[in-house]
C-alpha cells in the first residue's frame, strides 16, 4: 500500500495523511465567532492535503477485505454528526461524499434511513 502511495501525485503527503491523521482543518473568525475555514478559503498548500487525505481514505478503504470496509463504513454512518460552526452546505457535501463511498462500495441503506440519518443529524436552528 505504501507503494501504491508512494507512486501516486503528492504520494509523500497521502502516505503522511495515513501515519498522522487528516489535516486540522484551520479557522477563521468572522464577528467574534470562530468557524473552520470552507475549502474555497484554504491555502493552496491546505487544500492539496484536504485531496490528499480524502485518497488515503479511499486507498485504505480499497485495500481492506470487503466485510471490513462495509462495517467501517455502517460505522461512519452511524456516527456522522453536525460539526459546530459548520454550514449547512459543507454539512450536506460531507454528507453527500459519505454516500458516495457506501454507493461506489455497494454498502446499501434503505431511502428512509438515509433521509431520517440527515433530518435527525441537522442543528436544531
Amino acid at each position: 500500500m505504501e507503494l501504491y502511495m508512494m507512486n501516486r501525485q503528492h504520494g509523500r503527503m497521502i502516505l503522511e495523511s495515513v501515519k498522522n491523521g487528516p489535516l486540522i482543518w484551520p479557522t477563521v473568525d468572522e464577528n467574534g465567532v470562530t468557524r473552520p475555514r470552507k475549502y474555497s478559503e484554504l491555502t493552496p498548500a491546505d487544500a492539496i492535503q484536504v485531496d490528499c487525505d480524502v485518497k488515503a481514505t479511499n486507498i485504505i478503504l480499497q485495500g481492506l477485505p470487503p466485510e471490513e470496509r462495509e462495517c467501517k463504513l455502517y460505522y461512519e454512518f452511524d456516527k456522522f454528526a453536525y460539526k459546530k460552526g459548520e454550514t449547512l452546505r459543507d454539512f450536506y457535501l460531507r454528507f453527500s461524499l459519505l454516500l458516495n463511498d457506501m454507493n461506489i462500495y455497494n454498502v446499501k441503506l434503505e431511502q428512509f434511513q438515509v433521509n431520517t440519518k440527515f433530518l435527525n443529524t441537522l442543528p436544531p436552528e
